[in-house]
C-alpha cells in the first residue's frame, strides 16, 4: 500500500547529514537518492535505522 505523499515529506534518510527526504521504491522499501540507502517496511513499520537498511544501489 502506498504511503501518503504527506508522511513522504515528513521522513528523511537517517544515514544523510542534511536528511534528504525518502522515496517509496515499492511497497516493502523506501530508498534516498542521495545515498542509495533503501529502508525496509515490515508489516506496515518503516524501519529507518541505518544498520537495518538493505544495500544500496549503484549510482
Amino acid at each position: 500500500m502506498p504511503l501518503s505523499e504527506e508522511l513522504l515529506r515528513i521522513l528523511a534518510c537517517p544515514a544523510c547529514d542534511d536528511r534528504p527526504p525518502l522515496r517509496q521504491e515499492s511497497e516493502d522499501s523506501l530508498v534516498c537518492d542521495r545515498c542509495h540507502r533503501r529502508y525496509p517496511i515490515r508489516d506496515g513499520i518503516i524501519e529507518l535505522l541505518v544498520e537495518e537498511e538493505t544495500g544500496q544501489q549503484q549510482a
